[in-house]
């Protein structure tokens, strides 16, 4: 955007929300926003009324240079924040532009395209829009190819954040129901239809929160490695039990979160897993996996990053996890090579907090 004859990246998404790249000093302003610019262009457009949101966790700034104006909520580069982050996020920029019908919030990140969108889509939503006209609006105001927000993980985070919304009758901002944090067990990675690998690596990691910080950092919580399926040689399982209680606030499911039930949860095989090449990892102890994850996948375990995704536990609603190429993040040319066309990620979970009943299992 050219404005008072500076040429920076910056974009209007609507009258009050800003979207650009990181305001950098130094040798960074040579490529990115030099910062002089952008408060040059704010104070002279928006004096006295506009707010900058950070979304870096990697770098920062004074934030006298924006009169102290400036609120940090960092998440990871080409990741996601907690859905908790985005509920702050949405209530602080809400409360802002309440305050005086000229203020405008102004949202980075270090390229101001995917974080920023993110953030910029879930206010979006906030505000009353459906997650696809959210992520529309923000492909044609940011971005000349008009891919907008890219990473199918973000996206996925929006369609998220648009379930827990419950607008008003009347005028005001919609009610958030934060989901319960679920546990559930990861049995199985499954890597369906690859071509041209033998073995590939993986990380389970989990975003743990920090007391005191909004920031959380991803954690490892497993790591190993997917071998292919040999004829007649796949994990044979038998039947396990649990006592599984069930989530719910309504009257009419009292009985059932109370109570506890008996599932029969067997990881059950077809003649399918042999009519491609499949890459498989079982658990010997299922792994107890709650919140955020994100599950990063290797050609090596030390670098040849394949792709990763990052998911919810709470909105798992069967046993079985899939995801196709498309819903997978950051594919390179290497990730793409080792993908049939009916490639799949299957992620095996057992029932949500379910407790095994040892007694029934011995």
């Amino acid at each position: 955007m050219l404005v008072a004859g500076y040429d920076l990246d910056m974009s209007y998404i609507t009258d009050r929300l800003l979207a650009m790249s990181f305001p950098a000093e130094r040798m960074r302003a040579m490529y990115r926003n030099p910062l002089w610019q952008v408060k040059t262009v704010l104070d002279m457009r928006h004096p006295g009324a506009y707010r900058v949101y950070n979304l870096c966790a990697e770098e920062s700034y004074n934030p006298s240079h924006f009169h102290g104006h400036v609120e940090v909520f960092p998440f990871d580069d080409n990741h996601v924040p907690p859905l908790s982050m985005i509920k702050i996020f949405c209530e602080s920029v809400y409360s802002w532009l309440s305050n005086d019908p000229q203020n405008i919030a102004v949202v980075h990140c270090m390229a101001g395209k995917g974080r920023t969108g993110l953030m910029v889509c879930a206010y979006l939503v906030y505000s009353g829009m459906s997650a696809d006209e959210a992520l529309q609006l923000y492909a044609n105001r940011r971005t000349i190819n008009n891919e907008g927000v890219s990473i199918p993980s973000q996206r996925r985070y929006v369609g998220y954040w648009s379930k827990l919304l419950t607008f008003p009758m009347v005028n005001g901002p919609p009610s958030v129901t934060l989901p319960r944090p679920t546990k559930r067990e990861l049995r199985r990675i499954r890597l369906y239809d690859t071509v041209n690998i033998n073995s590939v690596f993986f990380v389970v990691a989990e975003l743990q929160e920090v007391s005191g910080q909004l920031y959380r950092p991803s954690v490892e919580v497993a790591r190993g490695c997917c071998r292919q399926i040999k004829h007649g040689h796949h994990r044979a399982s038998s039947p396990r039990y649990y006592l599984s209680f069930v989530n719910s606030d309504s009257e009419e499911d009292n009985y059932e979160r109370e109570t506890p039930r008996y599932v029969v949860q067997m990881d059950t095989e077809s003649s399918a897993i042999y009519q491609k090449t499949c890459l498989d990892y079982y658990f010997d102890k299922p792994l107890q996996v709650t919140g955020d994850l994100r599950v990063i996948f290797y050609e090596k375990m030390i670098g040849g990053r394949l792709f990763y995704v990052c998911f919810n536990t709470a909105f798992i609603r069967s046993s079985l996890l899939q995801f196709s190429l498309r819903d997978l993040d950051k594919v390179g040319s290497r990730g793409k090579s080792i993908c049939g066309s009916d490639f799949c990620l299957e992620l095996l979970f057992g029932p949500a907090n379910a407790v095994p009943n040892t007694k029934l299992e011995s």
